[in-house]
């Protein structure tokens, strides 16, 4: 397939084309992948600065007393606390209970009094942060070194429900970025090389693909030679059997019926031939279209060896039959194409049977299928024909050809016609031994 243009580009478009749409349905679920990530992340985010600072809030207004004014015992919630001149806490006392999510190392609290003046930090505040009060709920800032932060701001009040100000929990995103950065890489390098992987395995299925079409249009091809070599011959045939009488000066009227006989037969089979072609063109990959109707094996196969003792008798070939069954044996189908197929394989084997041959025909069965065997003892097919006798116009010697005029397309036609009946037909010899031919057909 290779070595065919046409395949061969054809292979490269398909693979491209299924390369490409799978890379581009990749690339949205790659970029559906990071959005999840990245929400999934910024809502946990959320949820924890909510968590930290739900905790932090009632416990620090618990022990507000006055608005604006930090008591002492706020030191022990809130880890690292530094004072920005505001009187309450003179100095940084040791802490005694850190809250676990402020020690991170990357949470931080601002204090801020009404009027939005910063009175207090905590945990590891960044110096860099912008001093500005803002009470939006969520806020995400950043500093003068482009690091980014995301912040919960809420509002305090005292023991006695007087405003005291507004309490700020941040933390540093980081972290969030840089595993999303990783997420990001992992998406870069990882497309590219799925996309490497789906091009080599496209190129692999395309191929695959292709092969049963490149099998058909070889088939095809080998068909139209055969058939075009085929009808060819008699009609050069005919062709210089007429130039030939044209040629004559004067004919006779024995050598006129001569030649007209001669135009006949090869009429007759081009007309067979072509009756052939058509059959079988109609018949390729369908099932039976005409009504489907009983018929019986038993009943037919005696009429065909009744009809063949001629036949057989003219080629000094013993025709018999041998029915192994009690019961009538009946199939659904079409009979008259079920009669030339066994008519087929009885004539086959008297054509290729010696002079004193035999050919006997068996009809069997099992519990499920009908059994037709045509034995003979005739000159054989060798193993590396078998394979191929059911091809179109395949011969397995020339003598065949001459001898009986056959075209090719018997053992075809067959082939053709127990496939279409949801049957199969098989061979088995060895040469100088005869051939059986062995039909099954459901019953």
């Amino acid at each position: 397939m290779n070595q065919n243009k046409l395949f061969n580009r054809t292979r490269w478009q398909l693979a491209i084309s299924y390369a490409a749409v799978m890379g581009l349905i990749l690339s949205l679920l790659g970029f559906g992948v990071y959005k999840a990530i990245a929400h999934a992340h910024w809502v946990a985010i959320d949820r924890e600065l909510e968590s930290v600072a739900g905790t932090l809030h009632d416990s620090l207004e618990l022990k507000l007393q006055q608005p604006g004014r930090l008591e002492p015992i706020v030191n022990e919630l809130l880890p690292n606390l530094r004072l920005m001149g505001v009187k309450g806490i003179t100095e940084q006392l040791p802490s005694r209970h850190i809250l676990s999510a402020i020690n991170q190392g990357y949470y931080y609290i601002r204090l801020f009094d009404y009027s939005g003046k910063l009175i207090a930090t905590a945990g590891d505040y960044p110096e860099e942060l912008p001093a500005g009060f803002n009470s939006q709920y969520w806020q995400t800032i950043t500093d003068t070194k482009g690091n980014v932060y995301h912040q919960i701001s809420v509002a305090l009040h005292t023991q006695t429900q007087q405003d005291w100000g507004y309490f700020q929990v941040g933390r540093s995103l980081q972290d969030f970025n840089d595993y999303l950065s990783t997420v990001k890489w992992v998406l870069k390098l990882g497309l590219p090389t799925a996309l490497i992987l789906i091009g080599f395995a496209s190129w692999l299925l395309a191929g695959l693909a292709m092969k049963p079409i490149y099998s058909s249009y070889r088939q095809i091809q080998q068909f139209t030679a055969d058939a075009a070599h085929e009808l060819r011959t008699p009609l050069a045939a005919s062709q210089a059997t007429v130039e030939s009488a044209l040629l004559t000066p004067q004919l006779d009227e024995k050598e006129a019926r001569e030649i007209l006989r001669t135009i006949d037969r090869q009429n007759r089979r081009l007309t067979q031939l072509v009756a052939d072609l058509l059959l079988l063109a109609r018949m390729d990959n369908q099932v039976i279209r005409d009504r489907p109707q009983l018929c019986c094996l038993n009943d037919l196969v005696s009429d065909l060896v009744e009809e063949l003792a001629a036949l057989a008798i003219a080629s000094k070939v013993a025709l018999t039959s041998s029915v192994r069954v009690q019961q009538q044996l009946n199939v659904v189908g079409n009979s008259d194409q079920l009669y030339r197929l066994v008519a087929n394989l009885i004539v086959n084997a008297i054509q290729y049977t010696p002079a004193g041959g035999k050919v006997t025909v068996i009809l069997d069965c099992n519990h499920i299928e009908a059994i037709v065997q045509v034995q003979d003892t005739g000159i054989g097919i060798a193993a590396a024909d078998l394979e191929r006798i059911f091809d179109r116009f395949y011969r397995v010697n020339s003598d065949r050809s001459r001898n009986t005029g056959g075209s090719g397309l018997g053992l075809a036609i067959a082939q053709t016609i127990a496939r279409a009946h949801r049957g199969s037909l098989s061979a088995s010899s060895e040469l100088g031994q005869g051939a059986t031919f062995l039909l099954r057909l459901p019953l």
